[in-house]
């Protein structure tokens, strides 16, 4: 029976530390490119004087036309923006750091630190890759499908990956493992809801960036949060059974 004050223990600290360390790497390579998007999202064009361009971001006027266009509600920059950031990602390295330990639990297989990368990897390919191969991560402005028709096909995304990987990796009947390849590539069948709207050219050089450093930022995240977790869940098992 699964100790829930070892499961719950070994989730809060590796899934905090992982999540604070994705805080750092965001504010280094993700959230610079998040403040460029919002920038030109809020900053309306204005006519230049001379060629009929518009009027460059460092223009005040511009800008301060840009501050009065109503937002909705958002932290205010500075700590506190850092702050809501930074406690959202420790909360959510929590929880899937509880999905995580509860899968080493009900594997019933030994785990540590390799075993808790291998973990780790199948985490960012189920709640990472997959979605984001039909839904890659936008940047404020960027035009996007309904949201409530986006939610759902990531979640099916999500549970399809999820399933696949659990069937190829824990199925014990060769024909069952088999299913998991058709059920990875469902919802990418079906495809994401998309709109046909083009991507503003202002941001097509910062779009494919941003998509590099959040996976990239993500798998760091499920890196570490499978080594930390793996070892900290085969370290507990070693003093509740040392013959293990």
């Amino acid at each position: 029976m699964i100790s829930f004050r070892r499961l719950a223990g070994t989730a809060l600290v590796a899934g905090v530390i992982a999540g604070l360390a994705l805080s750092a790497a965001r504010q280094a390579w993700v959230i610079p490119l998040i403040l460029q998007a919002e920038e030109i999202e809020f900053l309306p064009s204005l006519p230049a004087a001379r060629d009929g361009q518009t009027t460059p971001p460092d223009d005040r006027e511009a800008r301060a036309a840009a501050a009065a266009l109503p937002r909705e509600w958002q932290p205010a920059a500075g700590f506190p923006r850092h702050a809501w950031t930074w406690t959202a990602n420790a909360l959510t390295g929590f929880g899937f750091a509880l999905l995580l330990v509860a899968g080493y639990g009900l594997s019933g297989r030994p785990v540590h630190a390799t075993r808790g990368l291998l973990w780790g990897l199948a985490g960012f390919a189920a709640a990472s890759l997959a979605p984001a191969l039909g839904l890659p991560p936008a940047l404020p402005g960027a035009p996007e499908a309904d949201l409530a028709a986006r939610q759902v096909w990531w979640l099916a995304a999500v549970a399809a990956a999820t399933g696949g990987l659990a069937l190829l990796a824990f199925a014990r009947r060769p024909w069952l493992r088999l299913l998991g390849l058709p059920l990875l590539a469902l919802p990418h069948l079906i495809r994401a809801p998309r709109t046909a709207e083009p991507l503003p050219a202002a941001l097509a050089d910062l779009a494919p960036r941003f998509i590099a450093a959040t996976l990239l930022t993500n798998l760091g995240f499920w890196l570490l949060l499978g080594l930390l977790s793996g070892w900290m869940w085969g370290r507990t098992a070693q003093r509740a059974d040392p013959g293990l």
